[in-house]
């Protein structure tokens, strides 16, 4: 794979990223623990991801900075705004995945 290749692939991944992102922001009606239970991962997992990234790239974030990148906003003020209390059927999904 040449240079210009290796940027193309980045810029394309990081191209989907921005369009998760976008679509996550636009469903904000779907719940992390929805999230978790279906797909395995949410958005704070992918804050800590972006972390975890950002830091093999020499780049020191802090979870709440991480956290508003993927959230779009301080993550206490989505919580607030967005956050619904998990159902009962909801947490017990979750920790019923937890346990495999």
């Amino acid at each position: 794979m040449t240079q210009d290749d290796a940027q193309r692939e980045r810029d394309i991944e990081a191209a989907v990223f921005r369009r998760l992102l976008d679509h996550l922001d636009s469903r904000k009606d779907v719940q992390n623990i929805e999230l978790m239970n279906l797909a395995g991962f949410c958005r704070n997992c992918l804050s800590k991801w972006y972390r975890a990234a950002a830091q093999e790239q020499g780049v020191t974030l802090e979870d709440a900075e991480a956290r508003e990148r993927i959230y779009g906003m301080p993550y206490e003020e989505w919580k607030a705004r967005y956050q619904a209390p998990a159902t009962a059927e909801q947490r017990a999904a979750f920790e019923g995945s937890r346990e495999v």
